[in-house]
């Protein structure tokens, strides 16, 4: 009889803390949503400003210098990634097959979202005015942000759904990725 008392004690006291270890694993998960769901972060906020003046300001640089805002405004390994994207099996210097591009890309990036032979955070060649019609933070951490962006232009009747990588560097936001869905037509 005391034999089993003993051994029902272990088990409740096992019990007891398994259930903390649960409730503590739990925990940083809640705070991370309780960050992404209020969006009351000072540099959330600051975050998003700059990402949509910055897309927006993209926009409206003429097409010769198109190529140096984009690298003003995005970290040097993603502008990497995305001048071989928007390059893949073109004619030009340095561009590379999609196999190749693949290849050398596919560790850092989701390669399958590059938007490949289409431009940087749309896919229309085209444009007039475009706009951030919306922008939601997705995910935050310390110095990483995750945008679920869409960008509209009202007088072509067109919208650009994107994810877009928000990083914080050496005071200042850098966009690191940018995963863009290419178009389907019929």
């Amino acid at each position: 009889m005391k034999r089993t008392i003993i051994v029902s004690l272990f088990l409740i006291i096992a019990c007891r803390e398994e259930k903390k270890e649960v409730k503590n694993i739990a925990e940083p998960q809640q705070i991370k949503e309780k960050i992404v769901l209020n969006n009351e972060s000072d540099e959330v906020e600051n975050a998003k400003k700059w990402l949509e003046k910055s897309i927006e300001d993209y926009f409206k640089t003429d097409l010769g210098s198109a190529e140096k805002s984009m690298e003003k405004i995005t970290t040097k390994d993603y502008f990497d990634y995305k001048s071989d994207a928007m390059n893949v099996d073109m004619e030009v210097d340095g561009s590379l097959t999609e196999k190749e591009f693949q290849e050398k890309w596919r560790k850092k990036f989701d390669v399958q979202k590059a938007g490949i032979g289409v431009g940087f955070l749309i896919s229309g060649q085209d444009w007039d005015e475009i706009k951030v019609s919306s922008c939601k933070v997705l995910t935050a951490g310390e110095n990483d942000f995750l945008f679920d962006v869409i960008l509209s232009d009202k007088k072509l009747k067109a919208e650009y759904p994107i994810k877009v990588n928000v990083i914080k560097d050496n005071g200042s936001f850098l966009i690191a990725d940018v995963q863009q869905e290419v178009p389907v037509f019929n």
